[in-house]
């Protein structure tokens, strides 16, 4: 039979000390609710209408239309929890995002799994309501068939006024079809240029490596007007000089610039937890650095981080590159706030 507890016990310990209980945001990010950097969490969309935050985190947690190996579905919180700081201070720009920004977790879309279908539209819904009510939405996936349901919601937010692409991959995603199915993950930048929500000509890719598409794919995307920035070409020019010319193209006629960044346009060795992972690739020194140029030069529209699959991650590394993608965005938006200059998609 088990002893009862002596009497004193908890004074004996000092368990009955009046400790200092701290609040949410000064505990470690391993403590508490998990949200991106401790950011309040706001899902509704009529608190989200009532707060109009700058920036809305939303989670895509979807795979279900992945070609080879599956598992980001659990990259949005693995995301949000692949960090050991809460982004008080930025050293690469100097500034404190949250003293400039109000930056909200909006939680995930409503997602089952096995209903492709489903997912899309309520991704689109989750996203339209973040856009609706003027914050740039961050969205974590996920695959990157998130992109097709996230940019068409944005898209429409920001009409009359149009948006550019810049799209860092290892793969193009411009497949007419992923065994007949026209929702892949290989497809989205396809079907976002058949629908009308970007032009051809000013959807911008960055990274392209590997052995696909082939010439009947590309072909197409010529036809578009698409451009395209090869890794052959940033090993031969510098990624600055790359990044420069994707702006330059994707701002060829639209106001506002939607950035599109897949993991797997990492090197695998910096990025491995990725379903298709192609050796050759960016450091993740560059793709920060292009993150934080792109969103400091232009109007973001919006921003999705796709294709973090923690099941082939390692010691969190593609997670928290993941991670920093979105905290470099957002710093980025932070000084252009400091700055005097527009930050969100309506006032």
């Amino acid at each position: 039979m088990a002893q009862p507890t002596h009497p004193d016990f908890a004074a004996m310990h000092g368990w009955d000390r009046p400790y200092e209980m701290h609040g949410e945001r000064d505990l470690p990010t391993y403590v508490g609710l998990q949200t991106f950097c401790k950011r309040d969490p706001v899902g509704d969309a009529e608190e989200l209408m009532r707060r109009h935050p700058d920036v809305a985190i939303v989670g895509a947690p979807f795979d279900d239309a992945v070609s080879h190996r599956s598992g980001a579905r659990f990259g949005p919180r693995a995301i949000r929890q692949a960090t050991y700081t809460d982004g008080e201070h930025s050293l690469q720009l100097d500034v404190e995002p949250w003293a400039e920004l109000d930056v909200v977790d909006a939680g995930d879309a409503n997602i089952v799994p096995a209903w492709l279908e489903r997912a899309h539209a309520v991704i689109y819904r989750k996203v339209r309501d973040v856009a609706a009510c003027g914050a740039v939405p961050i969205v974590l996936g996920g695959d990157h068939s998130i992109t097709w349901p996230s940019v068409t919601a944005v898209a429409e937010a920001v009409a009359p006024r149009r948006i550019g692409i810049v799209h860092f991959d290892a793969h193009a995603d411009t497949a007419p079809d992923d065994w007949g199915v026209l929702a892949g993950h290989g497809t989205p930048m396809r079907r976002l240029i058949e629908s009308g929500a970007v032009l051809g000509k000013n959807f911008v890719q960055v990274g392209l490596r590997g052995y696909w598409p082939g010439p009947e794919v590309f072909a197409w995307m010529q036809a578009q007007g698409m451009r395209w920035h090869k890794m052959r070409e940033i090993e031969e020019r510098g990624a600055e000089a790359v990044i420069d010319d994707a702006i330059a193209e994707a701002l060829d006629g639209p106001d506002m610039i939607y950035l599109s960044l897949d993991v797997d346009v990492v090197d695998p060795g910096m990025a491995p937890g990725t379903g298709t992972p192609e050796p050759g690739g960016l450091l993740s020194r560059e793709l920060l650095r292009a993150v934080r140029r792109i969103v400091g030069r232009v109007e973001l529209a919006g921003m999705d981080i796709v294709e973090v699959s923690p099941p082939y991650d390692h010691a969190e590394i593609t997670a928290m590159l993941g991670h920093r993608a979105a905290l470099e965005a957002i710093s980025a938006l932070a000084v252009k706030k400091r700055d005097g200059r527009r930050v969100r998609l309506a006032d």
